[in-house]
């Protein structure tokens, strides 16, 4: 089953105090990642969100936006650093001392510095909020997981069409390779004809025709790339993640089609090559969106 990276998803969860909202979107990624902006007091629980999304998303780039708005119970303390704070006070004496300075030391130059006086929330009691929290992110990670997996249908929709006009011509040319030797050997025999008046050397032909006729033989090209369009058309039916695959088998197909277009001294061939091309640079574009 092809399943796309992009999606949107959205919960909500509503008390009597308090409302959480979670939207969540994410666009394709080589790897997995988790970008997610929340409130102070639900930091701690950002393992369990992530765990939550990974349930539902294998690749990606998942951006999460979390907002609360209400009244939350939350237990603020105060902390302050009294040894660190006591060093500092000594020191400055010191300084003060050695420098003859007059100002005296105020409250003011210890409450200004962070590192002495940190004022945290306590969330202990809050088991309400983080349930809600989960509750709102599983909402949102299903919608978007539905959408990338209706995304993900239409994408296979396309690439299997595309897919279906490769395989056509790989056929094409398996019909039409044979006629490049055919008619080379034609051409050849043509062109002594009008340097030899009429003299020909039909060893010498066969031999020529034959230097070619390996130099320009496809036949393990096409047999390849038959391989590749199967393997690819198998892995769409999977229901793991096939993106990675797909963007290999890809790549292994134009290595293929690129060496047919080397081989085959043949303007048909050269066209058809063009074609495939054109055909795998639109399956590359939607395959780089698959997960």
């Amino acid at each position: 089953m092809v399943v796309s990276m992009t999606g949107f998803g959205r919960g909500k969860f509503e008390s009597e105090s308090f409302t959480v909202t979670v939207e969540m979107k994410s666009v394709n990624h080589r790897f997995s990642e988790y970008n997610i902006r929340m409130p102070r007091q639900i930091l701690k629980i950002e393992d369990k969100i992530k765990k939550k999304i990974n349930g539902h998303v294998t690749r990606g780039r998942v951006e999460v936006f979390i907002t609360v708005e209400g009244t939350v119970n939350v237990n603020t303390s105060v902390n302050v650093n009294w040894n660190l704070i006591e060093e500092y006070y000594h020191a400055l004496q010191t300084i003060q001392e050695k420098y003859n300075l007059e100002n005296e030391l105020s409250i003011q130059d210890l409450v200004n510095r962070d590192e002495f006086i940190t004022i945290q929330d306590d969330e202990t009691g809050n088991e309400e909020l983080e349930n809600a929290v989960i509750e709102a992110v599983e909402t949102a990670v299903n919608e978007l997981k539905q959408m990338r997996i209706n995304e993900g249908e239409n994408l296979a929709k396309d690439v299997s069409h595309h897919l279906q006009l490769l395989s056509s011509k790989v056929e094409d040319l398996k019909v039409y390779a044979p006629n490049v030797i055919q008619h080379y050997a034609e051409r050849l025999k043509k062109r002594v004809e009008e340097f030899t008046n009429g003299i020909i050397d039909e060893a010498r032909i066969v031999n020529e025709v034959a230097i070619f006729a390996d130099k320009a033989d496809i036949n393990e090209e096409l047999t390849r790339l038959g391989s590749h369009i199967d393997q690819f058309q198998k892995n769409l039916q999977l229901h793991d993640p096939i993106g990675r695959k797909l963007d290999f088998l890809l790549q292994e197909m134009n290595r293929e089609v690129n060496t047919i277009g080397s081989k085959a001294n043949d303007s048909a061939i050269a066209n058809v090559v063009v074609e495939m091309k054109s055909l795998l640079e639109k399956m590359k574009e939607q395959v780089q969106n698959i997960e």
